[in-house]
């Protein structure tokens, strides 16, 4: 069965790091995940590797609030490297936010595809990657 390569989180909150990370687990569909507690160490991590396409993730789930960069700050910075990168990047915003301004705000960004509340279970992630490995 054809698997995503690699997934990204960027959040701060441990806890939720660790529980959707079996989640993703779970549905035996995603290779490998990494790990980013604020958006500045993934920047960072993709300006690192942006012309090394099997070292970028295939998408990332972005939180809103987190410490240093914050979500909104990522996008614009990933906006500026996305023309650079090697390969597409599948960005999801992913958030416990239900604030009608903060999935607006995400609408209204070309890089994000979606918007996603929190918790993230196993019965919303099988669709969503299917559309990644069909």
């Amino acid at each position: 069965m054809k698997k995503i390569g690699t997934l990204c989180i960027v959040d701060d909150d441990d806890i939720y790091q660790f529980t959707v990370k079996y989640e993703i687990e779970q549905t035996q569909l995603v290779d490998h995940i990494k790990f980013f507690s604020d958006g500045e160490q993934a920047i960072h991590f993709l300006e690192k590797v942006f012309d090394q396409p099997s070292q970028l993730p295939d998408i990332v789930f972005l939180d809103i609030n987190m410490p240093i960069m914050d979500g909104w700050d990522f996008l614009e910075e990933f906006a500026q490297l996305k023309p650079k990168l090697g390969k597409k990047i599948t960005v999801y915003m992913v958030s416990s936010s239900n604030n009608e301004k903060d999935i607006e705000r995400a609408k209204q960004i070309n890089e994000v595809t979606d918007y996603i509340i929190k918790p993230v279970t196993r019965d919303m992630l099988i669709p969503l990657f299917k559309k990644f490995v069909a």
